[in-house]
């Protein structure tokens, strides 16, 4: 552990609309993947903790799910995991569009936000989308909301101005040793991390053609020899979403697993025999024993 007396160490979350790009910002802060990112909105089902460990500090991030009005219990506790951890943190980075438009959602985590002691750093993303001279603009119009500590707008996409966020998170973390050894990159167990990468190919490659009720099982993981054997079962909503999966012929299924296995070998450094299944759970979003089964711990 570190005993440098001007090491920093302390908790920085990621709130925002669902979207905004958080799971992309803070794979790109930490260096690798470990969020799962999708066009879909609502991607990130749990708190998801990462550490970056540099010389002068180790941030951990929080990835919470997005701040939005809930439609089921899924919703309700992907809502309470996101605005619960804002008093639990040292920073609070908040995410938004590169818009000069306040609407309806982002007025309610602005409420969230000035009920909060927590500092709040204000980050414009995706500014590799729109002109330079009109960030200003954006930067203006949020200030004009609320007392935001730092106003940083970077591209998670590109990495730009990534470095000066990072400088700026450390500025308001305490004095004290790291919590994780330096090379820790994340606390999720690796199972999880398995069945997010499922789901994320999933969720690309159905694009549109089911809605957002897809879980990932892992089922067994056994490493044998130099091969980590996994089997996964995909969990739907109805039988039509099933036949969608499977797709013809199986053709569906065999994709989701030929792209999620190279990014699972990349991970555990190993060669992955990878087997899937799609179930149908009616429901299982409001069920509060399927959630937990799945993970996602009230």
């Amino acid at each position: 552990m570190n005993e440098n007396p001007s090491f920093k160490s302390g908790f920085a979350t990621l709130i925002g609309r669902p979207n905004v790009g958080k799971s992309t910002l803070m794979n790109r802060l930490i260096g690798q993947k470990i969020a799962i990112t999708s066009r879909k909105p609502q991607t990130t089902r749990n708190r998801i903790q990462t550490v970056l460990t540099l010389e002068e500090g180790q941030i951990v991030f929080l990835d919470t799910p997005g701040i939005h009005k809930a439609k089921n219990k899924l919703g309700d506790y992907m809502v309470n995991v996101a605005e619960h951890t804002l008093e639990e943190v040292d920073v609070i980075l908040w995410l938004v569009e590169p818009t000069d438009y306040i609407g309806a959602g982002e007025r309610h985590i602005i409420e969230q936000l000035k009920k909060t002691k927590t500092p709040v750093i204000l980050v414009i993303n995706k500014t590799d989308t729109v002109k330079r001279e009109e960030v200003f603009g954006f930067i203006d119009t949020y200030r004009k909301e609320m007392d935001f500590q730092e106003i940083v707008p970077v591209s998670a996409l590109k990495g730009d101005n990534t470095d000066e966020l990072i400088k700026c998170i450390l500025k308001y973390l305490p004095y004290g040793p790291a919590f994780y050894d330096e090379d820790t990159v994340t606390d999720q167990p690796m199972r999880q991390i398995v069945a997010e990468l499922v789901r994320e190919k999933a969720l690309r490659l159905l694009e549109d053609e089911i809605p957002h009720g897809v879980a990932v099982s892992i089922e067994s993981m056994k490493e044998k020899g130099k091969i980590c054997h996994i089997e996964a079962t995909l969990i739907c909503e109805k039988e039509s979403h099933k036949g969608i999966i499977i797709g013809k012929g199986g053709q569906m299924l065999k994709k989701i697993g030929s792209t999620a296995r190279p990014e699972i070998e990349k991970m555990l450094e190993m060669q992955v025999n990878l087997q899937l299944w799609v179930k149908v759970k009616k429901d299982w979003r409001d069920s509060d024993f399927l959630l937990k089964n799945f993970g996602y711990n009230p």
